[in-house]
């Protein structure tokens, strides 16, 4: 059993404990509504606003409806941003203020998209938004643009590299994916040593997994669900993944680094040692997170400047 008392750190417990206070112990069970109402009343609490300078304006982009961040200024490149949330929960609400830093620290443009969420809109619902959304934010600013999503989000950001790939046309500089869920093997690796961990569970991922797909939906083999199943990986951007080491998550990054660097690509993938799925929000009172956080900023300005190494 995987010893995390001695893996994460104090002030991550804090954040774990914080996060948690918010969850009854049977979230899991709860219905999608109740779900939401929890997770949205957490990420209020976690709002840490926006850095001076920092505006934000809603519209649709694509039909799908958008929040963009902006400086005053010049903004050389645009970041459309795809949240996590298990493709249930989440949506402008639930990462304005990562938007808005990213935005900050960088000095690009940042389009978060509020894709449809299941189980009212199934796959490929989310990934259909996901592209539109992109492709609309390319012809209103057209110039140099890039992909970032954490957790359901590095999932889609994924699929729509995938499929920009696919289509031709404007490419992105590069793709900053974080702990993202790629379709990977669930009977080995992180998978296996941490199906228990804080924050996300293998159960977890089994129930929004099911609630992604219509009954009788197989996967296996769809890259616009699981990026990790094509059958080529050359074409597509420079990519860092950026992943937790407690998290049942973790192999799908390296994994899909060494498939696009086997392919002739550019990826670099970088494990964060003692943290969390959706350590995200913890980037103002964990250390480790704080760091995270700037390797991710750090990654999207080098990208987004055609540099690489990006970390």
């Amino acid at each position: 059993m995987t010893d995390y008392a001695s893996l994460i750190d104090a002030e991550t417990w804090a954040f774990i404990r914080r996060t948690d206070s918010f969850y009854p112990p049977d979230t899991v069970d709860m219905t999608v509504a109740d779900q939401r109402r929890v997770y949205d009343t957490m990420c209020r609490e976690f709002h840490r606003g926006y850095p001076p300078g920092v505006t934000a304006q809603d519209g649709p982009m694509g039909g799908v409806p958008c929040r963009t961040y902006s400086l005053p200024g010049a903004m050389p490149a645009t970041v459309v941003y795809l949240h996590g949330g298990g493709f249930v929960v989440g949506g402008l609400h639930s990462h304005d203020d990562v938007c808005a830093e990213i935005a900050a620290a960088t000095g690009f443009r940042v389009v978060s998209v509020d894709y449809r969420l299941a189980p009212e809109h199934r796959h490929p619902a989310h990934f259909d938004d996901a592209l539109a959304a992109t492709r609309a934010a390319i012809a209103a600013w057209p110039g140099p643009f890039l992909l970032c999503g954490d957790s359901a989000g590095g999932n889609l950001a994924a699929a729509v590299a995938h499929a920009l790939r696919n289509a031709g046309g404007p490419q992105p500089l590069g793709q900053v994916l974080i702990y993202p869920g790629l379709g990977g093997d669930r009977s080995r690796g992180s998978y296996v040593e941490h199906a228990e961990a804080p924050m996300l569970t293998l159960r977890d991922i089994a129930f929004y997994g099911k609630v992604r797909f219509a009954e009788g939906d197989d996967p296996t083999g769809d890259i616009t669900a699981q990026p990790l199943h094509d059958t080529r990986f050359n074409g597509l951007p420079p990519t860092v993944i950026i992943t937790a080491q407690c998290d049942p998550l973790a192999s799908d990054g390296p994994a899909y680094a060494a498939a696009i660097a086997a392919a002739g690509g550019r990826a670099a993938c970088h494990e964060e040692t003692g943290l969390v799925h959706g350590y995200l929000r913890a980037r103002a009172t964990v250390g480790r997170a704080r760091a995270s956080f700037a390797r991710i900023t750090g990654a999207l300005s080098a990208l987004g400047a055609g540099r690489w190494p990006a970390l």
